[in-house]
């Protein structure tokens, strides 16, 4: 039997559309890049965005609160859609040089005004992408093994 659970899409600090930035022919990696060595992706500062927004919409209510977090130098307090569990080892890095696209696990964002979860990022989900992908299945490859 298989059980997907999908969530609403939480309500964000300033509404985005990763639809219309890609559109734009952004890609994911534009914003959200990884700090070194690679194994996190990031929200993007507020001032990155600026760097377009200082004159793209700039009359739009959303860029002008996206200006006051980026001139505080505050990061924007986005509503995170996909978390994983602290005591999961996940490394984006392995994953992208193991050509998993973001929407393997995000689902196909880059079609999204508005984010909600759409995959299934639990043990079960993953390890159902790891038995497709012929990956790793050993718990030390995402749990640390405490002795």
């Amino acid at each position: 039997m298989l059980l997907l659970l999908l969530w609403a899409a939480p309500e964000q600090p300033i509404p985005f559309s990763h639809k219309q930035h890609t559109e734009l022919k952004l890609k994911c990696a534009d914003c959200h890049a990884p700090p070194a060595p690679g194994e996190v992706e990031t929200f993007p500062e507020a001032a990155k965005c600026m760097l377009c927004h200082q004159a793209v919409k700039t009359e739009s209510p959303a860029i002008q609160d996206l200006k006051r977090f980026a001139d505080a130098k505050r990061d924007v307090p986005w509503v995170r859609v996909y978390q994983i569990p602290s005591y999961v080892y996940f490394s984006h890095k392995v994953h992208a040089e193991s050509g998993a696209g973001c929407e393997t696990c995000h689902g196909p964002v880059g079609e999204r005004e508005r984010l909600e979860r759409e995959t299934d990022i639990s043990m079960g989900g993953c390890m159902t992408c790891h038995r497709t992908h012929k990956a790793p299945l050993d718990c030390a490859a995402c749990h640390e093994l405490r002795g």
